[in-house]
C-alpha cells in the first residue's frame, strides 16, 4: 500500500476515540520537564537559554527531591493514566531531547545520585562520536532505567515533509532505535514542537503510545499525541525553575 494512501487512512483514526483514553480524562496532569545540554552555554551558541548548568541542573533535581517529587519515566505515567497503575503523588518526568553528551556526562550522575530515570528523546543522527552519545553510552542510560523514545532521524519540520520522507522520519526512527537497543520505543517527541493532523496520523500509524510537544503545561489524557511540556531554559536558574513547577502544581506538603 503507499504511503499516502496509509497516512491518509491513519489520519481518519486520528479523531476516533482510542481506546487507551478510557476513564483517563480524570487523571492528573503530571510535567514532563524539557532539556536540552546540560553546560555552559559558548559565546557562539545561537540558543543560549537550551544550555542549563550542570550546578543549576543539580540543584534543579535537588529542590524536587526536597519538594517532594519524585521522578519516572513516561511510560509509567501513561500506564497510571490508562490503567490505574501506581503513581507516586507527585510524579515528574525529566526528558532531554536530541541526545547531547552532556545528558550522560553531567545529567545521569545527578539523576543517578537520586535513583531515578530519565526520558531520552533521541535524534538518530546524534548517535555520533562529536557532541553526541555514543550506543554504549545510550546503553548504560537504558540499563539504570532510563526510558527511550524517538525524534526523529534527522530532526526537520515534519509538517514541511511528503508522505514518504514523513514516514522515513517517524517510523524509521522507531525501527532503526528498537533495532539497535531492543527497548519499545513508546513514545515520539516532535522536533521544535511542530506537528500537524497528518504528523499525528503518522506517530499513531508507526506504533507509538503517544507523543511530546513543545507547548507549555502539565501533561493530561485523554491528549496523549499533544503532551505538554515544561521547557527549562539556562535564564531560569533554581529561582525561576522552582516558579514554574509550584504555578503548575500544588504543593507535595
Amino acid at each position: 500500500m503507499r504511503k499516502g494512501r496509509v497516512l491518509a487512512v491513519a489520519a481518519l483514526l486520528l479523531f476516533a476515540p482510542s481506546a487507551a483514553s478510557g476513564g483517563a480524562t480524570a487523571a492528573r496532569g503530571v510535567p514532563i520537564l524539557m532539556y536540552h545540554v546540560v553546560s555552559a552555554p559558548p559565546g557562539s551558541a545561537h540558543y543560549p537559554d537550551l544550555f542549563v548548568r550542570p550546578r543549576d541542573f543539580a540543584d534543579q533535581m535537588n529542590w524536587l527531591a526536597r519538594h517532594g517529587y519524585h521522578a519516572v519515566t513516561l511510560k509509567r505515567v501513561y500506564d497510571s493514566w490508562t490503567n490505574g497503575s501506581s503513581l507516586p503523588r507527585h510524579a515528574v518526568v525529566v526528558s532531554f531531547d536530541d541526545g547531547y553528551l552532556s545528558q550522560y556526562t553531567r545529567a545521569f550522575p545527578v539523576l543517578r545520585a537520586h535513583h531515578w530515570p530519565g526520558v531520552l528523546n533521541m535524534e538518530v543522527n546524534f548517535l555520533q562520536p562529536v557532541g553526541g552519545l555514543r550506543p554504549w553510552r545510550v546503553r548504560k542510560l537504558i540499563d539504570a532505567g532510563w526510558e527511550l523514545d524517538a525524534h526523529t532521524l534527522t530532526h526537520p519540520d515534519l509538517t514541511t515533509l511528503g508522505d514518504a520522507r514523513l514516514w522515513q522520519e517517524v517510523n524509521g526512527s522507531r525501527v532503526a532505535l528498537r533495532h539497535k537497543f531492543h527497548v519499545p520505543v513508546d513514545f515520539f517527541c516532535y522536533p521544535a514542537g511542530r506537528y500537524d493532523a497528518k504528523v499525528i496520523a503518522a506517530v499513531k500509524l508507526a506504533g507509538f503510545l503517544g507523543a511530546t510537544t513543545t507547548n507549555y503545561g502539565l501533561a493530561r489524557p485523554p491528549g496523549f499525541y499533544t503532551l505538554n511540556r515544561v521547557r527549562i531554559n539556562g535564564s531560569d536558574g533554581v529561582q525561576g525553575f522552582a516558579s514554574k513547577l509550584t504555578n503548575l502544581t500544588p504543593s507535595p506538603y
